[in-house]
């Protein structure tokens, strides 16, 4: 045995009793102290929630737009674009104004990353809540987002078809967007 080991069971020998009793010896005669603090869950706001699935579901959508990819639109005419498994139909009845949009996305005043935030926002929302035609509204300006919007919209796959839209929505500076809803 080392020097440490019989110094160790000398003290212990010389105190002659266990730590245990010395603990109960310590703590004899206190009270329990009664728990009466209350934890309350915090409160959830549904509309922060409903407000953080949208931020959430924009940024999903966000992902699609790519500023790379460029797809082959016809420059030809006013601007337009149809899926290939679409009927030239229903691009004839965008043209026309058959569709009425029961959204409208203002982008005046947006910058390119602003812009493409609220597109996806805009197709998040048209999805959840089945609505099948959209207007965007990019304006004229110094054409950077009527040349954007048109590619980044090419790029969704819920996009159908998207046309010029006639004068009552907008004219040369909106778009009328036909969206693909999913069964649910």
């Amino acid at each position: 045995m080392s020097k440490k080991d019989t110094d160790f069971k000398n003290q212990n020998e010389f105190d002659g009793v266990d730590d245990f009793a010395l603990f109960k010896d310590a703590v004899k005669g206190v009270k329990k102290l009664r728990q009466d603090t209350i934890i309350q869950p915090p409160k959830r706001n549904i509309k922060q929630k409903e407000i953080r699935r949208s931020v959430r579901e924009a940024s999903d959508n966000d992902f699609y737009f790519s500023d790379e990819f460029v797809p082959l639109l016809s420059d030809d005419g006013p601007t337009r674009y149809s899926r290939s498994d679409i009927s030239k139909y229903e691009l004839k009845k965008l043209r026309r104004g058959v569709y009425v949009p029961d959204v409208f996305l203002d982008m005046h005043g947006m910058t390119q990353q602003e812009a493409k935030r609220e597109l996806g926002a805009m197709v998040a929302y048209c999805i959840r809540n089945s609505v099948h035609c959209a207007c965007v509204q990019h304006g004229i300006g110094k054409h950077i987002l009527k040349q954007k919007v048109p590619l980044w919209l090419a790029q969704h796959p819920e996009v159908l078809a998207f046309h010029q839209a006639p004068l009552e929505f907008g004219g040369n500076g909106a778009l009328l967007v036909l969206l693909s809803i999913p069964e649910k």
